[in-house]
């Protein structure tokens, strides 16, 4: 069984373009297979756990191998238990909205639960840094209300793709596809067209 885990990071559900294409696009790589199982994670209605001061100190204990007390190995265990979630998969789909010029803040809350040393990541002084979450593939499905691709102009504005593509880098996914969907404030039929375009050309590529 082919585990897909789609990640939704837009609260505006059937208003959001990434979500509409992002689904579209899940709909297309899925069809008739009977041996690919769904997940969805809409971060908009999970009660994530604040990374706060305590659950810093739960994190630091666990790691160094001290003794943490029952209320801190509790407070990990929130982080452990969504980490598992997250890596239960072997391809993850990603609807990611600009908010200005970076990510939502929910994703980002859940980016900073999961991308935990020992889990997605580790370092040696002998390899640096090694992503542990190799052999997984992801499609990211981008939305903006404006262009800020190659020649406009803006590149430096665009605070959103790099980050998500040197984060699953970093946490070692073997590749990354994106999808954008550019300019949907000013043309968003003629943008949901090409992004939707593009997103057929890739769920026709895959074979799960």
């Amino acid at each position: 069984m082919k585990k897909v885990l789609y990640i939704e990071a837009s609260p505006r559900k059937e208003r959001s373009h990434s979500i509409k294409i992002a689904k579209e696009y899940i709909a297309k790589v899925t069809e008739n297979k009977s041996d690919v199982e769904v997940k969805t994670i809409d971060l908009w209605s999970m009660n994530l756990p604040e990374f706060d001061g305590d659950m810093m100190d739960a994190k630091y204990a666990t790691i160094a191998g001290s003794d943490p007390t029952d209320g801190q190995k509790s407070e990990w265990g929130k982080v452990k238990n969504i980490f598992d979630e997250f890596a239960d998969a072997d391809y993850y789909v990603f609807s990611v909205p600009m908010w200005n010029f970076n990510i939502p803040y929910k994703l980002k809350h859940y980016i900073d639960i999961v991308t935990q040393p020992g889990m997605s990541w580790s370092f040696t002084p002998e390899e640096g840094y090694k992503g542990l979450m190799s052999g997984r593939t992801a499609t990211v499905i981008y939305a903006s209300g404006d262009g800020y691709g190659e020649g406009t102009g803006f590149e430096s504005y665009d605070l959103q793709k790099p980050y998500i593509e040197l984060w699953l880098a970093f946490i070692g996914f073997d590749k990354v596809e994106k999808v954008i969907a550019d300019r949907t404030l000013f043309e968003p039929e003629e943008s949901e067209k090409r992004a939707s375009d593009v997103a057929q050309k890739l769920a026709n590529s895959h074979s799960l």
